[in-house]
């Protein structure tokens, strides 16, 4: 994040500089735009491999019954599907996100299955959460840090919002460990756009996921912000060579 005037700064939109105030309003533009085919688009641009490594993050998690779990720009509320019969009837999923048509398809889903019963909704900024000091159990965001305006601050409200050696979660899109691996990634990631236009009318929105995928910091980066955010024992586990990674800290105990 840079200085343009003394009172105005900025940050990036995808490879585009934008005021910081902006680029909030322009990423919800973005997820109301993709909000009723984000699930579709996941498994296209995935080839499916989103559930394996959700399945993958889950396994890490080490929630148990009677655990709150807090799924951070939840969306369309894949995780809080599998978070709510993991934690049973003593437990709590809270599905959050800034963004209300997402949260309303995750709201519908939850529902529709018949897991409401554990899962309560929260439209929330990241940077600033509304929840009580030592809430959480677990704290779970999945492809969505990368889409926040001040990544620092949302890191740390995680760390005051979690309880003592509870633990955040942060499964994204990193930098590839492969070279080749890495060329073909982005080979087949620059064609995001031209499937999000003939699936749903709307190219623009996924060449800003493109793009925000590659600004996002990289593992030791990410690593190192988690840290100063106050979480101790901070690692992360590579995924597809580096195509994503899961970061997990803990709040001292």
């Amino acid at each position: 994040m840079t200085n343009s005037s003394d009172t105005e700064k900025t940050t990036h939109f995808g490879y585009e500089e934008v005021p910081v105030a902006e680029k909030e309003h322009r990423v919800g533009q973005v997820f109301r735009s993709v909000a009723a085919r984000y699930d579709i688009m996941n498994d296209i641009m995935s080839l499916g491999t989103h559930r394996l490594i959700k399945r993958f993050t889950i396994e890490l998690s080490a929630l148990r019954k009677g655990h709150k779990v807090l799924d951070l720009a939840g969306g369309t509320g894949d995780f809080s599907i599998r978070f709510s019969p993991i934690v049973g009837e003593k437990g709590q999923v809270v599905l959050a996100d800034i963004n209300k048509s997402m949260l309303h398809v995750g709201r519908d889903r939850i529902i529709d299955k018949g897991l409401s019963g554990n899962v309560s909704f929260a439209q929330v900024n990241a940077e600033y959460l509304p929840f009580a000091d030592d809430t959480f159990d677990c704290i779970c965001i999945a492809y969505g840090l990368r889409n926040v305006t001040n990544k620092d601050a949302a890191l740390a409200s995680m760390q005051r919002v979690l309880k003592p050696g509870g633990r955040v979660m942060v499964l994204e899109f990193s930098k590839p460990t492969n070279d080749l691996m890495g060329k073909a990634y982005d080979a087949y990631s620059n064609l995001w756009p031209v499937a999000g236009k003939l699936i749903t009318g709307d190219s623009e929105s996924y060449r800003y996921l493109v793009e925000s995928i590659r600004m996002h910091p990289d593992q030791e980066t990410l690593l190192q912000m988690m840290e100063s955010a106050g979480l101790i024992d901070c690692k992360y586990h590579n995924v597809m060579s580096g195509i994503c990674a899961i970061h997990i800290g803990f709040k001292p105990s």
